[in-house]
């Protein structure tokens, strides 16, 4: 899970420096085509290496429920980072990632709404310290400069659509392996971005070798390794303590804006880190961590 969060925190750098070239949509577009056909490749050489070895797994049955999971973790991820993109173009890395790593209040909430999920009290005061945390920079940027309240409540749309990938991801891997998953991620998303990258941008591919550069890591990084390892870890912790730790993604990132963007952090985003990283401190001890030992409150 730490390599995936730290793979993860390129992911706001990447998409602003790709978008100095390309489009938002462009920019997701190229994330979600290139992941697909490393996805398809990875798995024609498993596939390759199972029946040479003569050990081909036994073949997967799709079923309608499992076939419309997969058609929704697509769109989330594919509505995720469309408008994650959004928001960059007009806020800062810090202030769009913490605002979209708000993800964990939606986790929860929809965990107990739709699957009847139940964590402890020990959970529960360690995400509300978390949560306290973001909220510290989102009341420090409202009450700034007004041009960047639309930038964050992209990013908070985002979080929204967010905090619901964890929770179909951990039902899929019940069934299907992170590639499997993955696979069908990126192809999904793919075909909900081409008619948007087609009606919206003038420009859909780089055209220098930086901008390749760029979007090639971008899905190497952050959607292969990233979300691949995001996918991995469901299957034994939980959704909530998973999503709550996205929250160090700002951290990171922002330190990487820093060097690249020359986006100093400010007195309020040192602060809301400092009560994010213990809030996920608190959480870490509880018993709702693991999946298997989840209690009712």
């Amino acid at each position: 899970m730490v390599v995936g969060l730290i793979a993860l925190s390129f992911s706001p750098i990447l998409i602003r420096l790709s978008e100095v070239e390309l489009g938002p949509n462009a920019t997701i577009f190229n994330r979600f085509w290139i992941s697909t056909v490393a996805f398809a490749l990875w798995n024609g050489v498993t596939a390759a290496q199972n029946r040479l070895s003569h050990s081909e797994p036994k073949p997967q049955v799709y079923t309608t429920r499992l076939l419309l999971l997969l058609l929704g973790v697509g769109f989330v991820m594919f509505a995720t980072l469309i408008l994650w993109a959004w928001s960059l173009n007009q806020t800062s890395v810090a202030n769009s990632t913490l605002m979209h790593n708000l993800a964990p209040l939606f986790t929860v909430l929809a965990g107990w709404l739709l699957w009847g999920k139940r964590f402890d009290s020990r959970f529960l005061m360690g995400m509300f310290v978390a949560m306290l945390g973001a909220c510290i920079l989102a009341y420090h940027d409202f009450s700034s400069a007004g041009d960047k309240f639309q930038g964050d409540m992209l990013a908070l749309l985002s979080a929204g659509f967010l905090g619901l990938y964890p929770l179909i991801v951990e039902e899929l891997r019940t069934q299907l392996s992170p590639i499997a998953i993955m696979t069908w991620c990126s192809a999904i998303g793919t075909l909900f971005l081409l008619p948007f990258v087609i009606l919206t941008e003038d420009k859909i591919f780089p055209s220098s070798l930086s901008g390749w550069l760029t979007v090639i890591s971008l899905a190497l990084v952050c959607q292969i390794l990233g979300l691949g390892l995001y996918a991995y870890c469901l299957n034994k912790l939980s959704s909530g303590f998973v999503s709550l730790c996205d929250l160090f993604v700002p951290v990171l990132s922002t330190q990487g804006a820093w060097v690249i963007f020359s986006e100093k952090p400010n007195g309020a985003t040192l602060i809301s880190f400092v009560v994010i990283m213990l809030g996920v401190y608190v959480t870490s001890s509880s018993k709702s961590v693991i999946k298997s030992e989840v209690e009712s409150v």
